[in-house]
């Protein structure tokens, strides 16, 4: 009789101590753990990380690294570390913060308004792992290009302006890869076959298009500033688009920071295959990245007799059409007189 309640006592000591075990555990593993009064914060993980740089990471954010440590280990995170960007939740518990950390998550990527291939690399490299020069090397490797049908100075063209999901620790090669992809993408049949009724191809579509782009903010005018270029095309003439003389003027000098807000005569004597005065045709390449209103203008241009167009002084932000050179004379007189006024140099 006493060894049985001698047996009771020690196997209800035993399922208690189990439960007080069980229940520690439990607390450890489904108790809330973060240390942050956001609502979420983001958290980034660079390729190749170990354990211990993870941990340094999200001790931040971790109220109790003892009890995350713990479950890292049970669910074997120690030896399955992932990189890329993470969130964590206001209130949880270790155990969904460890898989958390295994379930990255994409990020929304966007570019425009970049005038150089420096420059749009260097704004995509703000959104992602890879650097501005391990993006800028994959872009301009050669055999790259060729494969894809760009060139160095037509490369820019590649990007389309848009928003994209990625994960944060793409490579540069599946990162360009994607460009190369949206590129073919964009290019449908459709602005395929407008490209080719306009003779141009869609490299040269770019081109003008980021002409057009730099000529006029205004969407609802773009596709009329398009259709002076194409007629200017049509009748042999040079495109003598100052937007164009600009960007030589800072290709040439190495500086594209300088704001050229009035393009002079010494302006147009710059001998650079970019300078629309200078030179026939379009330029070999893009002067800036173009938005797609700025290429579907060029696309599907506003059908008029206009040639040339100046500044509006009456109508700020667009622009006075002609289709003499006589009249452009006039609209040009106003414009110029109004830039004296204004002291603009």
């Amino acid at each position: 009789m006493k060894l049985r309640k001698i047996i009771g006592i020690f196997s209800l000591v035993a399922v208690t101590a189990a439960s007080i075990y069980a229940y520690s555990i439990y607390k450890d593993i489904f108790s809330p753990n973060t240390a942050f009064s956001e609502n979420s914060v983001a958290v980034y993980v660079p390729t190749n990380s170990t354990y211990e740089e993870v941990e340094a990471l999200v001790k931040p954010y971790i109220e109790d690294m003892e009890r995350f440590r713990m479950v890292a280990e049970k669910k074997s995170y120690v030896r399955n570390v992932r990189a890329g960007k993470f969130f964590f939740r206001r209130g949880m518990n270790s155990n969904e913060i460890i898989n958390s950390l295994r379930q990255p998550v994409p990020v929304k990527l966007s570019f425009n308004n970049q005038e150089t291939l420096p420059d749009v690399v260097g704004r995509i490299a703000q959104q992602i792992e890879p650097d501005s020069l391990s993006l800028y090397t994959a872009f301009t490797d050669k055999q790259f290009l060729a494969d894809n049908g760009f060139n160095e100075d037509n490369a820019l063209s590649m990007f389309i302006p848009n928003t994209y999901e990625f994960f944060w620790d793409v490579s540069p090669d599946k990162f360009r890869e994607r460009m190369a992809k949206e590129y073919r993408k964009f290019w449908n049949k459709d602005r395929l076959a407008k490209a080719e009724a306009l003779g141009l191809t869609p490299l040269e579509v770019s081109a003008l298009a980021s002409i057009v782009h730099k000529e006029t903010v205004k969407a609802d005018e773009r596709p009329r500033v398009a259709g002076v270029y194409l007629n200017r095309l049509k009748k042999g003439m040079k495109l003598e688009a100052d937007p164009t003389v600009i960007y030589a003027v800072k290709r040439e000098s190495g500086d594209y920071e300088q704001v050229i807000k009035r393009v002079y005569f010494k302006h147009l004597e710059t001998d650079s295959p970019y300078n629309t005065y200078m030179y026939a045709g379009i330029p070999p390449g893009p002067i800036a990245m173009p938005d797609i209103s700025a290429i579907d203008a060029v696309l599907n241009p506003e059908q008029h007799n206009y040639i040339y167009f100046c500044a509006s002084v009456t109508n700020f932000g667009y622009h006075e059409f002609a289709v003499t050179g006589a009249q452009h004379a006039k609209n040009r007189q106003k414009y110029v007189a109004w830039v004296n006024k204004m002291g603009i140099k």
